[in-house]
């Protein structure tokens, strides 16, 4: 077993990266070659995804990464869930809708009259959100769906521009509903009206997609945690029997990992979802909104005229007052204007709400926490994990103002970081289909523990 370089493509809902990876005993380092914006474009049917940008800016990133380290090994995808793109003839038809995009409330509407979402949940186990793919599906236009030929979810479209192979990942296929055991549930699909030409086959973390088109690059892509939040659960340095993980970022996932899919109602009425992880595992979670609240707070200031220094303002907020909304209400997932959403939640609420820009902050993390410490909670309990730790990973892992109130308002010590949780499971799963590493998911979590040491808080009860 020798060390080796691979190169992670990591899109994230706001940027993109280009990682390069070097692995082996005892080895774990990563350095970003390439960082580029992910912005939304809005236009007259709707709101889209820039794939053709993101992708043209990721193979330049790999370009860079090959002048940089021409013996890279491998290249692996990871992504957001639940968004594809529709092809005919490998031509896409269009570029992907956003899961924000108000489309999918019809969706929601066909679907739930062919099968209200308890008896969705006892075939998928997803928790019920009005993006799932299969919403999507059925908000298509009936025309268009019925010319395409594939549909892809964008990682596995990256995939596809990059090798000519379509193939459908089993973490972020797990997202879209229609999977069932590990493989598409063609009875759902034919009962919801999907055409099943649209689905290609599966592929697992570790397989070989194909091999890169040689104008990019003499390297092999291989198929990872293919959903971003799978990959970083990878890089979780947890004992999964003692542990819960919150990936956080512009979404927050709080969740335990288990070996099979909790059904139950418990876990139903409690907003959790089973979504596919390596290594067959299950990543029981829910879905919590995130780091994007503040993030859109701060574009609304800076949208008046504004200069926001968010390390200042967090730092301030420490000491501010700190009124609790319920960061979840469906108001705050749309772009737009926050301040005005969490002002009208306060409203409706009679409660005083924050008026300084301090006590806003304060009160979306104060919020998040709140909403963290419950999900880890109910998680524990409808997973039967004994919960003693609590890691965040992602840029969450970076706000000591979130994990520390975590902690506090959960009552149990957070581990923060790695911060690049999701490009080096990424770069993990590569290494290990490249003989660079080897072990079950423990070992390579290990990896992670002896070369990235986190930051602990204790919580202040």
């Amino acid at each position: 077993m020798t060390s080796g370089t691979v190169a992670a493509v990591d899109l994230g809902a706001t940027s993109g990266r280009v990682i390069v990876g070097h692995v082996g005993r005892g080895l774990l380092q990563t350095e970003q070659v390439a960082r580029f914006p992910n912005i939304p474009v809005a236009t007259v049917d709707g709101l889209h995804w820039d794939l053709l940008g993101l992708f043209g800016a990721a193979t330049a990133g790999l370009r860079d990464a090959f002048r940089a380290h021409p013996g890279i090994a491998s290249i692996g995808i990871d992504a957001w869930a639940v968004d594809y793109g529709l092809l005919r003839n490998g031509r896409l038809l269009g570029e992907p809708f956003h899961y924000r995009d108000a489309r999918t409330t019809t969706g929601v509407e066909r679907v739930h009259e062919r099968m209200p979402h308890p008896a969705l949940f006892s075939r998928n186990g997803l928790q019920f959100l009005p993006f799932n793919t299969l919403y999507q599906f059925a908000a298509e236009d009936p025309d268009i769906l019925a010319f395409a030929d594939t549909a892809l979810l964008v990682p596995d479209l990256i995939g596809y521009w990059l090798t000519g192979v379509a193939r459908a990942e089993r973490t972020n296929a797990s997202t879209t509903g229609l999977l069932r055991d590990g493989e598409w549930d063609d009875e759902l699909i034919d009962e919801l009206d999907i055409p099943r030409r649209l689905l290609p086959a599966l592929i697992s973390p570790g397989e070989t997609l194909g091999a890169l088109r040689p104008e990019l690059g003499n390297a092999q892509v291989v198929a990872v945690g293919s959903h971003d939040t799978a990959s970083a659960v990878v890089a979780v340095p947890m004992e999964a029997d003692a542990a819960a993980y919150i990936s956080c970022g512009t979404w927050g996932l709080v969740g335990v990992e288990v070996e099979r899919p909790v059904l139950t109602d418990a876990a139903r009425e409690a907003g959790f979802t089973n979504e596919g992880g390596v290594d067959g595992r299950v990543r029981l979670l829910r879905n919590v909104m995130g780091l994007w609240v503040l993030s859109e707070t701060v574009r609304a200031w800076e949208r008046d005229g504004a200069t926001v220094d968010l390390p200042a303002l967090l730092a301030e907020a420490a000491t501010a007052h700190a009124p609790i909304f319920d960061v979840d209400d469906p108001r705050f997932l749309p772009p737009g204007d926050m301040v005005a959403r969490i002002d009208a939640w306060f409203a409706e609420h009679d409660q005083a709400g924050p008026r300084t820009r301090a006590e806003y902050a304060r009160s979306i993390v104060e919020s998040l926490a709140q909403a963290f410490a419950y999900a880890v909670a109910d998680a524990a309990r409808v997973g039967g994990v004994d919960v003693r730790t609590i890691h965040i990973v992602g840029g969450g892992a970076l706000n000591e103002l979130l994990c520390r109130r975590t902690a506090d308002r959960a009552g149990l010590p957070v581990a923060a970081g790695p911060v690049e949780a999701t490009a080096l499971g990424n770069v993990l799963v590569q290494a290990r289909a490249a003989g660079f590493v080897n072990g079950s998911l423990e070992a390579l979590r290990d990896l992670v523990a002896r070369t990235h040491e986190p930051k602990v808080y204790l919580p202040h009860l």
